[in-house]
């Protein structure tokens, strides 16, 4: 399983630093959660701490973009170094435009469903996705707990990919940490997204990484 820390609950005075520590650690990817305090609550940061981000590690990154009309910024994350954009359902109601827009682009496409979105969505949008994100906890908000129903969702989308046999990653955002990372791992997850079970002041990068992976074997 791909672990991609969200550098949202990292220290943003040591960011590079941070990162490069997760990379050290042998994370697979970086994770960066783009808010604009419209589509959910929080405010993050845009392309310009993205493309800072990128500049710390030879990881790839991608963008989980949780703003309104995602296909009027898609051009500035990739020229932030992205290689991957991810779109929410909920927000994007030209889907097929904006994951044919994120292709032009010369990047992968994600799809991102809130908790309660009906996995219907999928059923038509599959093969044109790299990715597929279910969020555990609802968007904007970190350290919220994993939400169990979520187990359900993933292995009944693990189960559409394998159906018509995508090579898709199945990512899962929320809640992950030690003591959650094997059951979504069980139920079919191929990346998880995690935050404070790396990047923390109670713990070292390195050691968080080295509980995952071990909770994860």
């Amino acid at each position: 399983m791909k672990l991609a820390p969200s550098i949202y609950t990292a220290d943003f005075a040591r960011l590079g630093e941070q990162i490069q520590a997760a990379e050290r650690a042998g994370v697979d990817l970086i994770h960066l959660d783009v808010m604009d305090g419209r589509f959910v609550p929080s405010l993050t940061f845009g392309p310009a701490v993205c493309a800072a981000a990128k500049r710390s590690t030879g990881l790839a990154c991608e963008a989980h973009l949780m703003i309104e009309a995602p296909e009027r910024h898609l051009a500035d994350f990739q020229r932030a170094g992205m290689s991957r954009l991810i779109v929410h359902a909920e927000g994007c109601p030209h889907l097929y435009s904006t994951l044919e827009a994120i292709h032009a682009l010369g990047l992968g496409a994600g799809l991102a469903l809130n908790p309660l979105t009906p996995l219907t969505v999928l059923e038509d949008a599959l093969p044109y996705l790299e990715l597929v994100l279910i969020m555990s906890v609802e968007p904007g908000f970190g350290g919220q707990p994993f939400i169990p129903g979520a187990l359900a969702r993933i292995a009944r989308v693990r189960a559409m990919l394998d159906d018509i046999g995508s090579p898709a990653e199945l990512e899962v955002d929320g809640g992950v940490n030690s003591s959650t990372i094997r059951a979504v791992r069980d139920a079919g997850a191929t990346v998880v997204v995690v935050g404070s079970a790396v990047f923390s002041d109670k713990t070292s990068v390195a050691d968080g990484v080295r509980a995952l992976r071990a909770a994860s074997a």
